[in-house]
């Protein structure tokens, strides 16, 4: 991998910003607006300053839909990832060394199941990763234009509506690093699957439906 220390440091940086100021507006009562605001701000920020550096993937389930449309090396996804989820687990260490306990580790909501937790990841995944496609991937996108813009307003929309019930972490290293940290790693399924699947679904569609120049 071409410049790696920087591409990796710029992968755990992103994933520890998200989790950082996600963390800590749940454990602060920020309310669900804060709470989506600070992941959107987070993701704003880690693009706008690293997306240059690594692409800004910040995500397994990005990266390992990068990666199965050979948009990304298998060698230097597998690389990614674990950034990404030493990144995460790292910055729920921080908050708990800080706060002493934290909130912010992703749940399922009274009354859903876990089937249903998977599908509104699968969805909510599956609208920030065809967003990530449009404004970011596809080089007729705005990327240079708006930096992360449009896809931290997704991860905002996406937590406005799914938050409650699953948590809205879109993003199995922002479930993982808390979950570590806080020893609760119950329906891990939801998480995991529910990510990977829709973003794979949305890399999918978007090549087959919306025919991006070559990126």
């Amino acid at each position: 991998m071409k410049n790696a220390p920087a591409r990796l440091l710029a992968e755990f940086l992103g994933v520890f910003f998200l989790c950082l100021f996600g963390i800590g507006a749940i454990t602060n009562d920020a309310g669900l607006t804060g709470v989506a605001l600070a992941h959107g701000f987070a993701i704003f920020i880690a693009i706008s300053a690293f997306g240059h550096i690594s692409g800004g993937h910040f995500n397994p389930a990005v990266t390992i839909s990068l990666a199965v449309t050979k948009r990304i090396a298998a060698v230097d996804a597998s690389a990614y990832i674990v950034a990404q989820l030493i990144g995460g687990a790292a910055a729920a260490a921080v908050a708990n060394l800080v706060f002493g306990s934290f909130a912010g580790v992703p749940a399922l909501g009274d009354g859903i199941s876990v089937t249903t937790g998977v599908v509104i990841e699968l969805i909510a995944t599956f609208i920030l990763m065809i967003v990530i496609m449009g404004s970011a991937v596809d080089s007729r996108g705005s990327f240079a234009v708006l930096g992360g813009l449009p896809i931290a307003m997704a991860i905002v929309g996406d937590i406005y509506w799914s938050g409650p019930a699953t948590g809205a972490a879109m993003n199995p290293a922002r479930w993982f690093g808390p979950a570590l940290v806080a020893g609760d790693m119950s329906n891990a399924i939801v998480w995991i699957v529910g990510p990977i699947v829709g973003a794979l679904l949305a890399v999918f569609v978007y090549d087959l439906v919306m025919k991006p120049e070559t990126v």
